[in-house]
């Protein structure tokens, strides 16, 4: 399978995910282009709305010699899916990786940026005190302002939290579990990003 993007040949192994709308212009999901071509084939693409367009091409056929090619868009919507504003609302799952891109790798204690593999998810209220495992009860924190603080509350610890913990919406969150997101994607998720996001500080 070749990919290329208006005329021009993606020599890349990653090739961009696809997003996904409902049919209420809500983002909805990320979808490989294995799956965005098997939703243009079985006509489930009710309309699209990126700025860029890929076309895979396929295998010869033997009754014509032509070689076959389907263009998807790097951003569609998807028939049949009428999710409406509450998908918006939904909360996503909690996952380290999501959580320190949601911080934007800054330790919620003394405010060093760090690389991933040095930072931990700290609980503000402890686990051992009733806290729970939650987007309003994790922040990003360094190895050493995690085994400074324990098993303590911030307030016990004499450690001021930085910033406030929030709950990322849909779209934020499909912006944080994608690394590679393509200009218009990015434009589309961001104005449906609320406005304490620090999505809009980067």
């Amino acid at each position: 399978m070749i990919l290329v993007e208006r005329g021009m040949i993606a020599h890349t192994t990653k090739w961009p995910l696809i997003l996904t709308l409902d049919m209420h212009g809500q983002p909805f999901r990320w979808i490989s282009w294995q799956h965005a071509v098997v939703c243009y084939a079985r006509h489930q693409v009710a309309w699209d709305a990126g700025d860029h367009e890929f076309t895979y091409f396929g295998g010869i056929r033997r009754d014509t010699g032509e070689r076959s090619c389907i263009t998807t868009n790097s951003i569609i919507a998807i028939k049949g899916k009428t999710l409406g504003a509450h998908n918006l609302s939904q909360i996503p799952p909690l996952s380290n990786r999501e959580l320190f891109q949601r911080d934007r790798h800054i330790c919620g204690y003394c405010g060093t940026t760090i690389s991933g593999q040095k930072l931990t998810r700290d609980h503000i209220v402890p686990v051992s005190h009733g806290g729970r495992d939650v987007w309003m009860n994790v922040v990003t924190a360094c190895r050493h302002c995690n085994q400074r603080k324990a098993g303590r509350t911030p307030e016990q610890a004499h450690m001021q939290l930085l910033y406030a913990p929030y709950v990322p919406n849909k779209a934020e969150y499909l912006i944080l579990s994608n690394r590679n997101i393509l200009a218009d994607q990015m434009d589309f998720l961001a104005r449906h990003v609320p406005r304490q996001s620090r999505v809009h500080t980067v």
